[in-house]
């Protein structure tokens, strides 16, 4: 019930170090007993610390937060948003479970509305009672109903019910906050709303927010090494019908991805394939979104004192990065890259999902591949047409095989039109002095053309492919923010 981290370092230390790495938002979990039931409610955290024999971790506190001690878990989660506020730092407020456990199991007793741990009407009297203790406090910015509702009691027709109800009640105690929705199947599945949206009142209509999670999880590796772009297709389409398309069509609503992530520690060639794939999507549709997790260690998780967290940004310490190359491939899409309300015209930044790197034009017309902090924009009809530099009549053209492209005037010849290719889409081709296809190529860091990887001459997917063909993948994210 006490956020994590507080027993590792002082609470504003942790604070600094979220917004010193550009992150605007935490999505700070809770447990509906924290409020409902008095026998937790009333705990301090000392007691709820004794309770578990937790003495490493209350010496901890002792040293970084002695302060916190004393208080009740909800009162020590009110001064972790008021601190995160101080940093200028948002909050969603995640119902996560019911009973204080690590979530998330088919059986555990908190997956469905019915559950052993999941009385729907004590979880609406919860997130009622949540709703109205923020009130007024800007931090706060959204409340998430419920975290991955699961198992073999979920059904649709409950998930209509009590989702109505949930909002509804977060709406009527505070009606400040927007109201975030999870689907079924741990919240990869909200494609019955194609065939029935959810009906609510047009006040609380406007407010609401969808959420969905895309993970590797799943003995999927030799999928990927078997053709890489086919298959990041499928499971990006699957995304897509599953969740995605509620942010676009005629009539798009807000849809938040709340949980992503993987291995930090970049040992995981799964996860590793999946983040290039899942980026350039996040990207090209710039969703806001929310990385699991922050937390490098915790108190108590499944019975094991101090477990380390792989997944997690900070180290076990809480000190230091876990991997400064996992943060700095987040660089492009932790801003935002397309404003509902700007006028400007679209133009397009040149993005390497695999090294998070954008393409770069210096002054001396030299090209490469740089951070994303200052990128080069451009202009681009659709395929078969040229890629301009943006406020300029030079295009990208080929120069050779295994050679940087240039800029050139002469943008009507094959070497200057590009199209967007392989199942992917994320190979950017043209055809160099001899006819022959070339690709965009990130080797090691350097912005060159090369051959097509994993494509045959007609640039159509091999069947199978074991090569990692992501060395060539770029993509044009639309922007309307530079």
């Amino acid at each position: 019930m006490v956020p994590e981290g507080l027993e590792r370092q002082p609470l504003q230390q942790i604070a600094a170090f979220v917004a010193s790495n550009r992150y605007n938002c935490v999505r700070l979990t809770w447990a509906t007993y924290m409020f409902t039931r008095s026998n937790y409610s009333s705990l301090t955290v000392t007691q709820a610390l004794d309770r578990w024999g937790l003495a490493e971790a209350k010496n901890g506190m002792a040293k970084n937060n002695p302060w916190i001690l004393g208080l009740t878990p909800f009162e020590a989660q009110k001064a972790v948003v008021k601190e995160l506020g101080a940093q200028k730092i948002m909050v969603v407020l995640d119902n996560h479970v019911s009973l204080p456990k690590w979530c998330c199991g088919g059986d555990d007793g908190n997956g469905f509305f019915g559950d052993q741990y999941f009385d729907p009407n004590e979880w609406v009297q919860g997130l009622s009672m949540v709703a109205n203790h923020y009130t007024g406090i800007p931090t706060v910015v959204a409340m998430s109903m419920r975290n991955e509702l699961r198992g073999p009691r979920q059904n649709e027709t409950d998930w209509y019910k009590y989702v109505q109800m949930g909002a509804t009640a977060i709406h009527t105690a505070n009606p400040d906050v927007l109201v975030i929705i999870s689907g079924l199947s741990y919240d990869t599945n909200l494609s019955f709303l194609k065939k029935k949206p959810l009906s609510l009142g047009s006040t609380l209509k406007p407010k609401l927010v969808y959420e969905a999670h895309w993970y590797s999880f799943g003995n999927e590796i030799d999928k990927w090494k078997f053709q890489t772009n086919t298959y990041c297709a499928s499971v990006t389409s699957g995304f897509v019908n599953a969740a995605g398309f509620l942010a676009s069509g005629p009539n798009p609503v807000p849809l938040f991805l709340s949980e992503f992530g993987v291995d930090q520690r970049g040992v995981n060639e799964r996860d590793n394939l999946y983040l290039v794939c899942l980026l350039g999507f996040l990207a090209e549709r710039d969703l806001d979104w929310a990385l699991w997790t922050l937390q490098g260690s915790y108190m108590l998780r499944e019975g094991k004192v101090g477990m380390e967290e792989t997944y997690g940004v900070v180290d076990a310490n809480w000190a230091n990065l876990r991997n400064s190359t996992v943060q700095e491939k987040l660089l492009l899409v932790q801003q935002m890259n397309q404003d509902p309300n700007s006028r400007s015209p679209t133009e397009y930044i040149m993005f390497h999902p695999q090294s998070g790197q954008c393409v770069l034009v210096l002054p001396d017309g030299s090209i490469y591949l740089n951070d994303c902090r200052t990128p080069s924009l451009w202009s681009y009809g659709g395929n078969g047409t040229p890629i301009h530099l943006a406020g300029s009549s030079s295009c990208l053209t080929i120069d050779g095989d295994g050679l940087p492209p240039t800029l050139s005037d002469n943008c009507s010849s094959p070497r200057s039109t590009w199209a967007s290719v392989s199942a992917s889409k994320f190979h950017m081709a043209a055809k160099d002095g001899q006819g022959r296809y070339l690709c965009l190529d990130g080797s090691s860091s350097a912005f060159l053309t090369k051959s097509c990887l994993c494509l045959d001459s007609d640039l159509k997917d091999l069947p199978k492919c074991a090569q990692n063909p992501q060395v060539q993948w770029f993509k044009l994210i639309p922007t309307n923010t530079y």
